[in-house]
């Protein structure tokens, strides 16, 4: 039985995934990183979205199998298009995986915020892009989100934090809200073609993300204990990339979608007793607004593609 300490190698124990193709963006640190461990474990081909494919290469040189690594920079949706197209033949699953949270700037130079544009939009595109070859033989999409979304919806009137005092903790959340209503709303338009999207919370665990927190803010979040100790709910890299193998692989996800899945199984309600990083909060993601979000998503491609 799988749950909260899982660790990715053990959700593919039995599993083969011999002549299938899944992209994963983020590949080449923490969670990226040992999904494509465990997939690669199984046989499948694996194509690595990489802001650095030297260093990428570095990081991924002990995974045997067959890798390819390609440079994608999320919040470029010029680097995105070249990525995709880079990509020939079908593509069974792929993994949205990739994100930023703390970051040195608020915006890119185009306006956009740039957790909204690496997180979703990026990834929205890149889908949209893959979407011919996906429908191939039919194919899931794992889209990473976040318990960080909890509370905090979209807000469709200010998406790029233009009209608000800016605020990097909660532009993160939302973005991650964003990506739970691009798997639902995916799966709505998409099922037809047999193509599927799901949500993962991953849970808390250091990586990558965290590169600019700061000591006192991991300590103020509680990754970090005074005493220098990680608290109890922190997971391993591994053990955060299994809800992600396991959305990727799992046959009784076969033919599901709009899903928010947490420690291999669907993600329980928030409630009283929910751990602050764990749960989803169904309140974020009603369908409307799933709808609009993807309506604007679409304009904005339109707007910033050279």
């Amino acid at each position: 039985m799988f749950g909260f300490h899982t660790e990715a190698a053990e959700v593919v124990r039995g599993i083969d995934l011999t002549g299938r193709r899944v992209v994963i963006t983020g590949a080449s640190s923490g969670i990226g990183v040992e999904t494509a461990r465990a997939l690669a474990l199984v046989g499948a081909d694996l194509v690595l979205g990489v802001r650095d494919v030297a260093k990428g290469g570095e990081v991924l040189r002990d995974i045997d199998g067959n890798l390819r690594l390609l440079r994608l920079d999320l919040s470029d949706l010029a680097s995105v298009a070249n990525f995709a197209a880079q990509i020939s033949g079908p593509v069974d699953v792929l993994i949205c995986n990739a994100g930023v949270s703390k970051t040195p700037d608020k915006h890119l130079a185009n306006g956009l915020d740039i957790r909204f544009a690496t997180n979703h939009l990026g990834h929205f595109h890149l889908a949209h892009l893959l979407k011919p070859q996906m429908a191939e033989r039919g194919a899931r999409i794992v889209v990473v989100s976040s318990a960080a979304h909890k509370g905090m919806p979209v807000r469709l009137d200010d998406l790029q934090w233009q009209s608000r005092e800016h605020f990097d903790g909660a532009a993160y959340a939302e973005s991650k809200s964003a990506n739970i209503l691009f798997a639902q709303e995916a799966t709505r338009r998409w099922q037809g073609e047999g193509i599927f999207a799901n949500a993962v919370l991953p849970g808390s665990s250091l990586t990558g993300l965290q590169r600019f927190h700061g000591e006192a803010l991991k300590r103020k979040i509680g990754f970090i204990h005074e005493d220098g100790s990680l608290d109890p709910r922190m997971k391993t890299a591994g053990q955060a990339a299994a809800t992600s193998v396991w959305a990727a692989t799992a046959p009784e996800l076969k033919g599901r979608g709009g899903l928010v899945l947490e420690d291999c199984a669907e993600a329980l309600p928030v409630g009283p007793e929910t751990h602050a990083w764990a749960g989803y909060d169904a309140s974020v993601a009603d369908p409307e607004t799933a709808r609009l979000l993807w309506e604007h998503s679409l304009e904005l491609v339109r707007k910033f593609l050279p």
